[in-house]
Formats: structure tokens, sequence, C-alpha cells
């Protein structure tokens, strides 16, 4: 019973204020609070697993209606999303590997809350730890929340670390 690892998938987002490569606040406190209150300095107990789900852009450009577009532009852009999805992974990777914790990091595309909870019954990890930006019921109705749809759906014990007051932006949407 000594030698058994405890598997913990952390879900992760970039940040809607900076954008890619920044986790947003949310990721980031939960991947903190995850290393400070439960893998502490037991490193070698925990399997960490990072899953950044990319929400595909409806027409495939950011912040542009467009309605033609030609296969190299779609081609760019898939590229362009993988590389940004790479450089977010890359900071939970690397903080890990300074913390000496076993961890694996992946991307897919889609609703990340269907993703979480496919990919969590698909992995079982022990738990999931996902952040929460802490919205209002007004917030919620017209915003959703991923972390409230995977306390409900997924097949682990899962939880959720609200933000700092401190760190909330003034439009708690934001993150």
């Amino acid at each position: 019973m000594g030698d058994e690892v405890t598997r913990v998938m952390v879900a992760v987002n970039e940040s809607s204020i900076k954008g890619y490569p920044h986790p947003s606040i949310s990721s980031r406190g939960a991947f903190e609070w995850t290393i400070n209150k439960i893998v502490r300095s037991n490193v070698s107990a925990f399997n960490l697993f990072f899953l950044h789900v990319q929400v595909p852009d409806e027409d495939g450009f950011d912040e542009t209606d467009s309605i033609y577009a030609s296969p190299e532009d779609f081609r760019n852009m898939k590229q362009r999303d993988r590389i940004r999805g790479i450089h977010l992974l890359e900071y939970f990777v690397n903080r890990c590997h300074e913390i000496g914790v076993v961890c694996q990091a992946w991307i897919m595309m889609g609703d990340p809350k269907e993703v979480i909870c496919h990919e969590v019954k698909r992995l079982r990890p022990d738990f999931l730890v996902v952040g929460s930006r802490g919205l209002g019921p007004f917030q919620k109705v017209f915003v959703g929340t991923v972390s409230e749809f995977c306390w409900k759906h997924a097949e682990c014990p899962v939880i959720t670390i609200k933000r700092k007051p401190d760190e909330t932006p003034q439009d708690p949407v934001d993150d």
C-alpha cells in the first residue's frame, strides 16, 4: 500500500486577461493549492495530469466574423492553437519538474465540461481539481461554470478551488 501513487487530474485554461501562454488565475490557484495543501513535500506519492481543453472557434478566426476561408487559413489556425496550448501546459510541467512531481499534460478540443468528464472517465484519477471564478447566480446563468458541471458529473471526487478575493479582477467573469 505504501507504494501506491495518488493520481490527480488538474483541468487548466488560459487567462482571459493576459491570454496565452499565461494560465488563468483560477487554474494557477488550483495548481498552487494542490501543491501546497495536498502534495506538500511528498512529491513521490503523486502523479499530476494536466488537461487543457481548447474550445474551437466557430468560424475559425479570433475576433473576426468571416464566412470564407481557404484550407490554408484553417491549417494555420490549428497550428497556432496547438502552439498556444503547448505554451500554456509548459508552465505547469515546468513547475512540476522544479519541485520534483511526476506529471503529464495534454490538449483536447471541445466543450471543456464534457471533455473533462470524459477524460476523468477514461483516465480514472483519484480526484479532479478545478479552479472556480466564484461567479454569482446571475453570472452563472449567462456564462455557465465548468467547475459546477464537473462537480455534478465527473466520476471521481472533485475539489473546486475558488480564486482569492485579492486576485479577483473588476469583472469576475475575467480570469
